[in-house]
């Protein structure tokens, strides 16, 4: 018996369309199982590490993320607020921010790893309420000589834009900075140190 050159061409195509569509249906089927090893929302609320995209937030602006149930906000700020966080030394509690809740890399005056972009547990440390953003230099509430900050409404108390409590309003520490790492330039992973930063 003789096999055209022509079914051999056709059983070839058949074999490989079947495969690539064999392929293609593991793939798909594959998807539900592979979104599986992602965590939970459970999981994310009582700790799991939480990833940003940072590359979109312009300069001065402020979003915010949810990691362990709390509101982590990252601002992004401009050269003029960061140039004034030395100014505000006179009038904060913790200027160095010696006694507060933050990794060791927050022990500055900008508290953070890119001193362009702050990190911070957006939660007032006096009673747990949420401070405003007050992002504007003379802010009325802030006071005339402010180069803006966080206000919070429930008992007055201020915090620079490195979320550093001004000295004798009820907050008795700065606010939180939690442990966070730069995934690459546009992302970051709050929740988790990078390798040899210390807690």
């Amino acid at each position: 018996m003789t096999v055209d050159s022509t079914d051999i061409e056709r059983r070839q195509f058949l074999t490989g369309t079947a495969a690539v569509l064999g392929g293609l249906g593991a793939g798909v089927a594959a998807i539900p199982f592979v979104s599986t090893f992602q965590p939970s929302e459970r999981a994310k609320a009582i700790g799991a590490p939480v990833e940003a995209n940072i590359d979109q937030i312009e300069p001065g602006q402020r979003v915010t993320y949810k990691w362990r149930g709390k509101p982590v906000w990252i601002i992004r700020r401009t050269e003029e607020q960061l140039a004034a966080l030395e100014q505000m030394r006179d009038i904060l509690a913790d200027p160095d921010s010696a006694s507060s809740v933050q990794p060791e890399f927050a022990e500055n005056s900008w508290r953070s790893l890119n001193q362009e972009y702050l990190v911070l547990v957006g939660i007032c440390t006096h009673l747990g309420c949420s401070p405003s953003f007050r992002p504007l230099a003379g802010d009325v509430v802030m006071g005339a000589d402010s180069v803006g900050g966080f206000y919070c409404p429930c008992h007055g108390s201020k915090f620079d834009l490195s979320g550093r409590v001004y000295a004798g309003v009820p907050a008795p520490t700065n606010m939180d900075v939690p442990p966070y790492k730069f995934l690459n330039e546009s992302r970051i992973l709050i929740g988790e140190l990078a390798e040899g930063e210390g807690a």
